[in-house]
């Protein structure tokens, strides 16, 4: 069986990129503000180029949301027969089919989630598919779902060969 990958769509990937390169770009904005007004309090310089302000307000968001359209099928899960890569703030690892005891949709904030629960107990939401509101809308999010949970079903229970 070839590897199954569930990744965000381009559309989620975009916003994502976006939004951080919007919160950059209020650091900026704010760090721009704070030189020129240095700046001209005391060497009397000149006021900061228009283009300056332009760069800092408008630069992140573009530069991230280029960035998040190129590095989004960074962001998928894997499934094959040996299992689940999971990917964690601590680590990426495969983890076996036997192990995992649940896969289901949550609520988490504004989006619904895929997590996965394993016989440890522990629990790791995987970084695709989700869903939610606006540009973090996924239209095929229960087709996905439901793939997963068919692949999940068909290794813990039988009917796929390994």
């Amino acid at each position: 069986m070839d590897p199954a990958r569930f990744s965000p769509t381009w559309q989620q990937a975009l916003a994502r990129g976006g939004y951080l390169g919007a919160l950059v770009s209020v650091l900026a904005v704010a760090a721009t503000l704070l030189i020129a007004t240095v700046a001209q309090g005391w060497t009397a310089a000149a006021a900061a180029p228009v283009w300056l302000w332009a760069l800092s307000a408008l630069g992140p968001p573009l530069a991230g949301g280029l960035t998040g359209v190129l590095l989004r099928s960074r962001q998928s899960a894997e499934v094959s027969a040996r299992g689940i890569r999971t990917v964690t703030p601590f680590g990426a690892g495969v983890e076996p089919w036997s192990r995992v005891v649940d896969l289901r949709a949550e609520r988490r904030g504004a989006r619904t989630v895929v997590s996965v629960y394993f016989e440890s107990g522990a629990s790791v939401q995987l970084r695709a598919p989700y869903s939610g509101g606006l540009f973090a809308a996924d239209p095929r999010f229960e087709l996905k779902l439901s793939a997963l949970s068919q692949l999940w079903r068909s290794h813990r229970f039988g009917g796929v060969p390994s």
